[in-house]
């Protein structure tokens, strides 16, 4: 199952078998439009099962991701981990750390849906672009043990993160402020619920940084340092997260962005992200 947002972001819409529906159609689930609320649910467990009932023999409607808001709600948590592949470690000319990963915790003012144009700020020259994929919580969690990680992550979403990497070079204090530009985040367009990757089955998905139509760099987790368990473990260490919460798991390689050129996520059986830059 996927859920997405309507390019206004007022509706939830749910995603079965490349068919859409309202979400705010089928009973019970009138008012709801947040992710967060709707993955903390009890009834979410059941909700694929609902959907199906009351829309057999519906053909849905027309839905075009090109153009979704963003899946994340605008209170909602967004949690990076920094430097999970070899080759952004190159990227960046640093080792890797070698006690868990970097981490970072950006505003969702950063955020923009689908499609929307990337604005580089004036106060850095050397904007780079880092196609992730993206865990998004589904029950509010503390201390969770790494091998429990998935009894809490409601889905995974494709993530597009912009970082203004000059400022990094020169202090590698500064990751928020370099992250929390204006237009510097994509998350979505859909989120496809965990149940879709059974096993080891995400540990096999591509994860692509695309410019211009070339691919940069790409990736599985499995080249990851820090697995997804161990994110989990590493992100609810002594805190709580709220469901609706994403955790931004790492890119396989950054690219520089200028103006004019066009940069994409692409998460493959997950969802791609295309914006241009202005």
């Amino acid at each position: 199952m996927k859920l997405a947002k309507s390019g206004n972001g007022q509706d939830v819409l749910v995603g079965i078998d490349g068919s859409w529906f309202p979400l705010r159609e089928v009973s019970g689930y009138e008012q709801v439009t947040r992710i967060g609320d709707l993955v903390a649910d009890p009834r979410f467990g059941d909700l694929e099962a609902e959907v199906r009932r009351r829309t057999a023999g519906s053909a849905g409607i027309a839905v075009d991701l090109s153009e979704a808001s963003t899946v994340v709600d605008d209170d909602a948590g967004i949690w990076g981990a920094g430097l999970n592949y070899r080759r952004h470690s190159e990227d960046l000319e640093t080792e890797q750390p070698g006690r868990g990963p970097g981490s970072y915790l950006r505003p969702t003012s950063c955020l923009i849906g689908n499609g929307g144009t990337i604005q580089l700020p004036v106060q850095s020259q050397r904007v780079t672009a880092e196609a992730e994929l993206g865990l998004v919580v589904g029950t509010r969690c503390k201390d969770v043990p790494r091998d429990k990680w998935r009894s809490v992550i409601a889905g995974v979403t494709a993530v597009l993160d912009m970082t203004a990497e000059d400022a990094i070079r020169e202090n590698p204090r500064y990751i928020p402020w370099a992250k929390g530009f204006d237009t510097f985040c994509s998350i979505g367009p859909a989120l496809v619920t965990l149940d879709e990757f059974p096993d080891d089955r995400l540990d096999g998905v591509r994860i692509a940084t695309v410019r211009n139509g070339e691919t940069i760099a790409a990736a599985t987790p499995r080249d990851m340092k820090y697995d997804l368990g161990y994110l989990v473990e590493y992100f609810t260490m002594g805190r709580t997260l709220a469901p609706g919460t994403v955790i931004c798991t790492g890119t396989p390689g950054a690219v520089p962005i200028a103006p004019g050129d066009t940069v994409r996520a692409v998460v493959e059986g997950v969802g791609t992200l295309t914006h241009p830059v202005g």
